[in-house]
């Protein structure tokens, strides 16, 4: 067999980091649990966002936002109000020329009476700089939340909110409520006169399965114990949701009301999705679609932020679910066939490559892919790069899927130099916490994947 030779804009001392010193920390990370890092860095408090005048509507608020992006442009910097700064693994710099020009690109299209989208998803896909609430209004676009067409914006999201409220006020409550409420609801039709027991069911009048030892299967009580087993395994996951910032975590007023608020969310999705329910990592995908709604400048989203993530969750979990259904783990939908190909894009790039991880060293792309794919890279990063990928993820129109292979397999190529000198131990060790690199040549190399002809 004729080795494929390696394409020429690989051949570049770019695409590989150097390799480690004596003095770097070892690299360690559990594979077994997909949603914990070993350990947790100083807690980063995120930068307090902007609130403006209730009074004012979101369409009037991006004209504002327009306005004081170009004074900026003129001055000194922009608002950066939703990226962790250094303690976290980000840069506390000033916005660079270039995000100070598509901060004005994104917010002349967000100020269209109909935005392009496809221009809007060029644009982004380049990274949304932080600041002004784009972010958050263009993140919601691009998982189709918010319509094309601004007029309509304030109707579609008092609807939304309107539903996710009542997904909340029918299934958060506990069945001793459902009871109390059935019998005032039998209170009120009866037109007759009551008794001094009016309110009191008589034992004939208790059903089966308002009882709370019935073990049928239509039994609210039977149910309510079945749920109360994720429940209790989705209040773990948020506690530990990203201990190193203190938005997420701590026993702060405002790190309790957003525990809440992904406890909500969580526990709404499993009991309407009764398929997939709640699978471990799942509040590892939530957080950043929150983190960035309730830091939204906007003080109407910013309160409307628990409803919105819910919508964008769902969606976002649509293009990936399969991945979170065990039953499907190995059908053509399932995560092993989605790692298979991922495996294929590699050995199309680069065959050196793939025949050392996968044949000489035996290295199974399940042991460090499972996590990368399944989490969407939100364990490989710090906070403010996920966020950027996250740009360049929902930005392309035939779904996220897709580019986060491609992404995947640029990891595999910047650290080719470390792979092909090391033995299976170091590999994994290597590939189960990827070193830092700059997340804007990952994303370039990962679009050069896009060109590359397959066999």
């Amino acid at each position: 067999m004729v080795k494929k030779k390696v394409p020429d804009w690989l051949n570049s001392s770019l695409w590989s980091t150097t390799a480690p010193s004596a003095n770097d920390p070892p690299l360690s990370r559990s594979s077994e649990d997909l949603s914990t890092p070993t350990a947790a860095p100083v807690p980063v408090t995120p930068p307090k966002p902007q609130v403006k005048d209730h009074k004012e509507s979101r369409t009037s608020g991006i004209s504002n936002t327009v306005n004081r992006s170009n004074n900026n442009n003129n001055g000194n910097n922009c608002n950066s109000n939703v990226a962790p700064t250094d303690d976290n693994g980000g840069s506390s710099a000033g916005p660079s020329p270039e995000d100070i020009s598509r901060q004005a690109q994104l917010l002349t299209e967000l100020s269209r009476k109909v935005i392009n989208m496809r221009e809007l998803r060029r644009i982004a896909s380049q990274g949304i700089p932080d600041g002004a609430g784009i972010r958050s209004t263009v993140w919601k676009l691009l998982l189709g939340y918010l319509p094309p067409d601004r007029s309509i914006w304030s109707t579609e999201l008092a609807k939304k909110r309107s539903q996710y409220k009542n997904f909340k006020d029918e299934l958060l409550m506990n069945p001793s409520e459902i009871t109390r409420r059935l019998e005032k609801s039998t209170v009120c039709d009866n037109d007759e006169p009551k008794s001094e027991s009016v309110g009191m069911l008589s034992r004939s009048e208790i059903t089966h399965g308002e009882h709370p030892l019935s073990l049928g299967k239509t039994s609210i009580w039977n149910q309510f114990f079945q749920d109360s087993e994720i429940i209790e395994q989705i209040d773990r996951d948020v506690k530990r949701t990203h201990p190193d910032m203190h938005f997420f975590s701590g026993d702060s007023p405002l790190a309790k009301s957003n525990q809440d608020a992904l406890r909500n969310i969580l526990i709404v999705f499993a009991k309407l999705n009764q398929g997939i329910r709640y699978v471990q990592g799942m509040n590892e995908i939530l957080a950043p679609l929150f983190y960035v709604f309730k830091n939204d400048p906007d003080e109407e989203m910013t309160a409307g932020a628990e409803a919105d993530t819910f919508f964008c969750f769902v969606e976002l979990l649509s293009g990936f679910r399969d991945h979170f259904c065990q039953q499907l783990d190995n059908s053509v939908v399932g995560i092993r066939s989605t790692i298979t190909k991922l495996s294929l894009l590699l050995k199309q790039n680069d065959e050196e490559l793939w025949r050392h991880l996968e044949i000489t060293t035996k290295v199974n792309p399940q042991f460090y892919a499972f996590r990368w794919i399944t989490l969407l890279l939100t364990q490989e990063f710090n906070f403010a790069d996920s966020l950027h990928i996250w740009d360049t993820l929902l930005s392309d129109p035939e779904g996220p899927q897709e580019t986060l292979l491609r992404i995947c397999c640029a990891m595999l190529i910047l650290i080719r130099r470390r792979i092909l000198a090391g033995d299976f131990t170091s590999i994994l060790k290597l590939l189960q916490n990827y070193p830092p690199t700059n997340i804007s040549h990952l994303l370039y190399v990962a679009n050069k994947l896009r060109s590359q002809p397959s066999d």
